[in-house]
């Protein structure tokens, strides 16, 4: 076959784009075609595939799954379900091999695929192997191409909740945001023994009620209110395809991911002295300092799902996790990002203390943050990466960085004594991803001065919202 496609929705972790704007079914077949020559070529012989609820998910199902058929690759039709249940199932029936259809937490017109190949997370070189496959008509044929439907959702809830032990019995809201873990998060927390206050969970690819993205604190809004009005311990929110966990506490209080890794760092680093924790660059330095103090190894890293996971398996650490939710266990669990999973493990945390979620949250170290900033420069189509460039070279000898330690391995971030900030352009959208922490209100506000005018330097046009 001989498709054209359009190389901007090979992305940094993943293939994602606006649905019949780039992405169609002839797109999908062909991504499947790619995808099932390249498993065929590693000797895999089965591929489990997922869809979340959006509208366009079961026609670029369709096509994906008549694209790795005509490679001989036997399909494992899973039906909807959240991300997390793919990456069970390929891990249990399919060598390893999977491939979610999903826009994660993106818009309604958005759509795409994630791919898993031989356990590891296609990404960078990996998912561009892809493209150029498509883009050379290298989609050979094979016999032998079959579908099977399967029903894991039960075998994925019975591993998981085999897994959790809760001390004392929680109340927890659960917000699915109309997303695809609506059908099975409020039971895994169901029968782990706690109170569940189910929200917006009905798959509805209209998403009627909030956009299903747990990092923008708009969306935590309703949560916080339920959690607070009727005394629940805490409340729980998940991304489209529930790969992504947002947390607030019983005071309706929003506890970023990264303030979560602490409590997490803590369980994993109590039975595994020494262990590796890896973190990505938006995430507080609080973080590390916990890390050390409980005898870990703290190891930040580059943004993305995909980045983190293969970090995890060339380190060797037992948990990873990112500022926009994505949280990995090697520690008694797959190391893949699930979010159901990581909720139940907070859960378990959580109720080893008599007191409640709050004041327990209460003891960790917290200074003043920003949530993530979104700048979107104007100008050409990559003018986020433009003005990366730019940045780079303006902030040579700049006398703003002065006492900062400079991290580059993923945008810029500046560790000062007392905060840090950080600016880089999003793999995922076209616009810069920015966040500031001081330990005082006046440290944050003369670190976001010092980038302010850096930035200016670099783009003096570029609106900035502090």
């Amino acid at each position: 076959m001989s498709v054209q496609v359009s190389p901007s929705i090979f992305r940094a972790y993943d293939i994602r784009g606006v649905v019949e704007a780039g992405l169609d079914p002839g797109v999908a077949e062909a991504v499947g075609r790619a995808y099932g020559a390249e498993a065929r070529e590693q000797g895999s012989k089965r591929v489990a595939v997922g869809r979340d609820g959006r509208l366009s998910s079961p026609a670029l199902e369709a096509a994906l799954v008549k694209g790795l058929m005509a490679t001989g690759l036997e399909v494992i039709l899973l039906g909807c379900v959240p991300t997390p249940v793919t990456y069970f199932a390929a891990l249990e029936l399919a060598d390893g091999n999977g491939v979610m259809v999903t826009g994660s937490h993106n818009p309604p017109r958005y759509n795409g695929f994630k791919l898993m190949l031989g356990r590891r997370t296609l990404h960078r070189e990996t998912v561009q192997r892809l493209r150029r496959r498509i883009a050379e008509d290298r989609l050979p044929e094979g016999p032998g191409g079959r579908c099977v439907e399967a029903e894991v959702t039960q075998d994925y809830l019975h591993r998981l909740c085999n897994d959790i032990h809760l001390h004392r019995p929680l109340s927890v809201a659960v917000d699915c945001g109309n997303g695809a873990a609506s059908d099975i998060a409020p039971e895994v927390y169901r029968r782990l023994g706690c109170r569940v206050e189910p929200l917006f969970c009905r798959v509805d690819g209209h998403f009627p009620n909030h956009h299903p993205d747990p990092s923008r604190p708009e969306n935590l809004a309703h949560l916080a209110d339920v959690v607070r009005r009727q005394g629940l311990d805490l409340g729980l929110a998940f991304d489209g395809d529930g790969d992504r966990l947002g947390m607030v506490d019983g005071q309706g209080r929003i506890h970023w991911p990264d303030r979560l890794m602490m409590c997490f760092a803590d369980d994993v680093l109590a039975h595994h002295p020494g262990a590796g924790v890896v973190f990505d660059v938006k995430c507080t330095h609080h973080l590390a300092e916990e890390v050390r103090r409980r005898g870990g190894v703290p190891d930040m890293w580059c943004t993305g799902h995909s980045l983190l996971k293969a970090r995890m398996e060339e380190t060797g650490a037992l948990l990873a996790g990112e500022m926009s939710g994505h949280v990995f266990f090697r520690d008694r669990w797959l190391g893949v990002d699930d979010a159901l999973y990581a909720g139940a493990r907070l859960l378990e945390w959580l109720s080893r203390d008599d007191r409640p979620p709050a004041r327990v949250l209460d003891d960790l170290p917290q200074g003043c943050h920003t949530p993530e900033i979104l700048v979107s420069p104007e100008g050409v189509e990559d003018a986020h990466d433009v003005f990366m460039a730019r940045l780079l070279e303006a902030m040579e000898g700049q006398e703003a960085l002065e006492g900062g330690t400079i991290t580059r391995i993923d945008g810029l971030r500046v560790d000062f004594p007392d905060g840090w900030g950080l600016v880089r352009a999003s793999n995922t959208t076209p616009c810069l991803t920015l966040r500031f922490e001081g330990d005082t209100p006046e440290a944050l506000a003369r670190i976001q001065a010092r980038f302010r005018a850096l930035m200016h330097q670099a783009d003096v046009t570029l609106g900035l919202p502090f």
